[in-house]
């Protein structure tokens, strides 16, 4: 097989596109799931933050496992996993199992997701090189947000009335499915163009070198390092919005078993990520620099969700959570290009991994802190709380803003290691 920039890019999408159908099946009753298996809001919530510690821990170790072994070993890796998981995760639903099971089945499914990312974003960088592409990596990544948003779209539509009409193991089962089709996909699709394991020191070795490296070309990089320290408080946040509204948006209906409600909501945030990812590349025209455009967005986010918590509408409460979905969608290519204009391509999948382990470290604290807010005061003033902590991120991504990085305003090939 012949390898071009063009096929790399159908390749990245392709893998988007069902990477997230698979995770997104669940996504619109996972929450309700675990209610529904006998956990309250904090137990719930406490389970989702152990699925985010499971990615805390093991981030940067399966970074360097992309970064050491390749890239495509780590999707597959990730495939394999998360079908496992999953299949756990049905069983335990089955049996009623107890609390401590469910921590450790989803930090186990937590590790499955640690595989792809950073894994999956520098296959696409490395190979694009390698391939002669010289445009700017906002258009990849936004075409690639447009084919995430579809595959939400598809998913969380689907499962949600899956759901409500096959039970709430449904969507579970199925998205096993989808991950072993992913596997064979991902076998013979992918392959390590541009990217060169290095194993002669031995592993061990290599994990030092790695995690050094990263270090050095990570959080001792300052635009990178605030860039980092904004995730925390965005990523944390981001995760309760999102599982949180299953409840709140039926709670607001006023009918605890319309799954095709929360399924159709879904639905609509995953539109808005599709067009939000069409969205990017005007964005890019309209500010110079690309931080300006993390501000604003970060800044009506931070509004929207706010107001998710002072109106509590089911239509208004629809409507913000659309527009929340559109500005977030809208940001997430340009803080790709961002960050991959400022690492190397030797520590690339690693320092990625680091990233994600940032974000998913604040829904460790976020997610019990929440839910708990929820069980005591109601979810609209758990929005509220939400909205404080995501403002939290502005000064940081600031402070990124004033070390002047040249990626912040041009296409950057390649980050090259000083001296």
């Amino acid at each position: 097989m012949t390898f071009t920039a063009a096929l790399v890019r159908r390749t990245y999408y392709g893998l988007s596109l069902g990477n997230t159908l698979a995770a997104s099946l669940i996504w619109g009753v996972n929450t309700l799931f675990l209610l529904d298996a006998g956990l309250n809001n904090f137990q719930a919530f406490a389970a989702n933050a152990f699925f985010t510690a499971g990615m805390v821990i093991f981030e940067v170790p399966t970074g360097i496992v992309a970064d050491w072994w390749g890239r495509r070993a780590s999707y597959l890796l990730g495939t394999v996993t998360l079908g496992l998981t999953t299949v756990l995760y049905l069983w335990l639903w089955r049996l009623d199992g107890p609390f401590w099971a469910w921590a450790v089945s989803s930090a186990l499914i937590g590790l499955g997701f640690t595989f792809f990312s950073g894994a999956t974003e520098a296959w696409l960088v490395d190979a694009l090189r390698a391939t002669g592409y010289s445009g700017g990596l906002d258009a990849v990544f936004a075409r690639g947000q447009v084919f995430t948003g579809a595959g939400m779209l598809v998913g969380a539509a689907s499962g949600g009335y899956l759901a409500q009409f096959a039970g709430l193991g449904a969507p579970y089962l199925l998205r096993a499915c989808v991950l072993a089709v992913m596997f064979v996909l991902a076998a013979v699709l992918m392959r390590d163009i541009g990217f060169t394991s290095v194993r002669g020191a031995g592993f061990r070795q290599e994990i030092r070198d790695i995690a050094g490296d990263s270090v050095r070309f990570g959080l001792r990089v300052r635009p990178v390092r605030w860039l980092m320290l904004a995730a925390p408080f965005t990523g944390g946040v981001t995760i309760y919005v999102w599982y949180a509204l299953q409840p709140y948006l039926l709670d607001l209906w006023g009918d605890s078993t319309a799954y095709g409600i929360v399924g159709l909501t879904a639905a609509l945030l995953a539109a808005a990520q599709i067009v939000g990812g069409l969205v990017t590349p005007f964005l890019r025209r309209v500010f110079i620099r690309r931080t300006s455009i993390l501000l604003v967005t970060l800044g009506l986010n931070v509004v929207a969700v706010l107001l998710i918590g002072l109106i509590p509408n089911f239509w208004a409460v629809l409507v913000l959570v659309v527009l929340w979905g559109l500005v977030g969608a809208s940001a997430m290519p340009v803080r790709q290009a961002y960050l991959n204009g400022m690492i190397p391509s030797r520590q690339r999948a690693t320092i990625l991994s680091f990233d994600s382990l940032m974000a998913s470290a604040g829904g460790v604290v976020s997610q019990p802190l929440l839910g708990r807010s929820a069980d005591v005061w109601g979810y609209p003033f758990s929005y509220v709380l939400s909205a404080g902590l995501s403002a939290l991120a502005l000064p940081f991504v600031w402070l990124s803003r004033r070390e002047r990085d040249p990626a912040d305003i041009r296409s950057i090939p390649e980050a090259t290691p000083p001296g």
